[in-house]
């Protein structure tokens, strides 16, 4: 019985030095869940080899296009985002050079500019008759007695 003890306390000691080899990666492929390399095609299929770095997120690498694509919605695009004085909407995604980012933003704060609400010029005012006018021209109307 002591003999049959030690057989199994040798099988024990063996099995435990095979999980405990390093597994073989040359091609230094991402690990699976189960601990060993991914399969080749599967990096290959999901661009795994593809490299993205962002100026915006302090230079940082990202590898595949899925990895990429969801860092902008990360707290690492989104600080360098707001430190640069810019709001990370939608209209931001692929741009990733700080001096696109900012030139993009000065072209949609001019865009919104224009078509900002003017209550001088678009502000309207009806008279008794059923008339409208826009501000200016109500007041303008008001001083000379004729409303």
């Amino acid at each position: 019985m002591e003999q049959e003890r030690e057989e199994e306390e040798t099988q024990v000691d063996t099995e435990s030095d095979d999980e405990d080899q390093q597994i073989y990666n040359p091609l230094k492929l991402p690990m699976g869940w189960d601990g060993k390399p991914i399969p080749y095609w599967l990096y290959k299929l999901h661009g795994l080899g593809q490299e993205f770095k962002c100026e915006i997120c302090g230079n940082y690498s990202y590898w595949g296009r899925r990895a990429f694509e969801r860092h902008f919605k990360e707290w690492r695009h989104q600080h360098g985002m707001r430190c640069l004085g810019i709001p990370n909407t939608k209209n931001f995604n692929e741009i990733t050079n700080i001096q696109e980012a900012q030139e993009l933003w000065e072209k949609i704060r001019e865009r919104q500019g224009v078509n900002k609400w003017r209550p001088d010029l678009e502000e309207e005012y009806e008279d008794k008759e059923g008339n409208i006018y826009n501000k200016k021209t109500y007041t303008d109307l008001q001083r000379q007695g004729l409303i």
